[in-house]
């Protein structure tokens, strides 16, 4: 079992700057991919940026260059930098992350954070 716990939302002006962290902790062999997602008012959960047990990464088209993505592997932990912010980023940021079983090397299962609820206004 993993327990994932979420930081760092907030409410910040249009072209402001926020970071996501998550940890993971609990019972487990391995993580292996991590990710963030978003859900605004009335809308699907959408992948924001995904980064990989090798470090590589991807982003949604809406983000790419003012998002980052990254991972301390001895912590855990995903990060989300959100810089250039703009109102159609509101939306509550999961954290997602695959681990490994520890029991069982075959199987893998997801996870997800409780949310953070990230806000751009003036």
């Amino acid at each position: 079992q993993v327990q994932l716990v979420e930081s760092g939302g907030g409410l910040v002006q249009p072209g402001g700057s926020l970071r996501l962290s998550c940890a993971a902790s609990g019972s487990f062999f391995s993580i292996n991919a991590m990710g963030w997602y978003r859900q605004a008012p009335g809308k699907q959960r959408d992948l924001v940026a995904r980064i990989t047990s090798g470090s590589s990464t991807g982003y949604v088209d809406a983000v790419k260059g003012r998002f980052t993505i990254s991972r301390d592997n001895a912590k855990n932990t995903v990060y989300l930098q959100m810089d250039s912010l703009k109102p159609e980023d509101t939306a509550v940021y999961y954290c997602y992350v695959q681990a490994t079983d520890a029991v069982d090397s075959r199987r893998k299962y997801d996870y997800w954070g409780q949310g953070t609820q990230v806000t751009v206004s003036s």
